[in-house]
């Protein structure tokens, strides 16, 4: 884990310029030349399509930039007032298993969430960390990776303080019966900078999840 770099960005970074770091990065990692790296940042409004995007889940009454993203997944929402952390580890020392790659993210999110007061969980068939019960349930994180030669790019989105309108630009993650929401809409306003302490903390939660899973397989 002291080998991770930990990266946090003030002001808003550029999407092109997340996706240029974290492909050469990805490829350094693999080369043994850079050392695995978390970024924590935000972004300015926009959509980013993921592999299975389906057009019609675009509506963009704002016209907001929209980018390939090259993860998985549909559209997505990215602006400010979102942690968004984006995760390059090397899953050949830490295990060649894409599914619980991502169960150990869900997991670090919902350990994330809990240190706040929030109880959020996964939630079958569905991408994404969720809040609530019933008609009332609601994604307050979204997730999307991608594995480039055994190494992981991209990660995740916390909704801190977003504008929640700008969700109406898409269906996001093609989930249209359910709705988004966030810590300020829940009550539990919190400073980026303190979600950054929570996620840096947890973050031994979340590797040593994964190589107890793998001691196991």
């Amino acid at each position: 884990m002291d080998a991770v770099e930990w990266k946090i960005s003030e002001g808003l970074v550029p999407y092109a310029e997340a996706l240029a770091f974290m492909n050469e990065r990805a490829e350094a990692i693999r080369a043994g030349s850079a050392p695995e790296c978390v970024w924590l940042l935000e972004h300015p409004p926009l959509f980013t399509a993921g592999t299975s995007a389906d057009a019609a889940e675009l509506i963009n009454p704002q016209g907001f930039p929209v980018f390939e993203a090259g993860r998985g997944g549909r559209y997505t929402y990215h602006g400010p007032g979102q942690r968004v952390g984006y995760v390059m580890l090397d899953l050949e020392k830490r295990g060649r298993d894409i599914r619980r790659f991502v169960h150990g993210l869900e997991g670090w999110i919902i350990a994330t969430l809990a240190e706040l007061g929030v109880a959020s969980h996964r939630a079958d068939g569905r991408i994404g960390i969720w809040v609530g019960e019933g008609s009332a349930e609601a994604k307050i994180a979204a997730l999307g990776v991608r594995i480039k030669r055994w190494v992981t790019m991209h990660g995740f989105a916390i909704n801190v303080a977003p504008d929640l309108t700008h969700f109406s630009g898409i269906v996001p993650c093609g989930i249209a019966e359910y709705g988004v929401t966030s810590l300020s809409e829940l009550g539990r306003p919190t400073p980026l900078n303190a979600i950054d302490v929570i996620l840096r903390e947890s973050f031994p939660l979340f590797i040593n999840a994964l190589i107890a899973i793998d001691n196991d397989s």
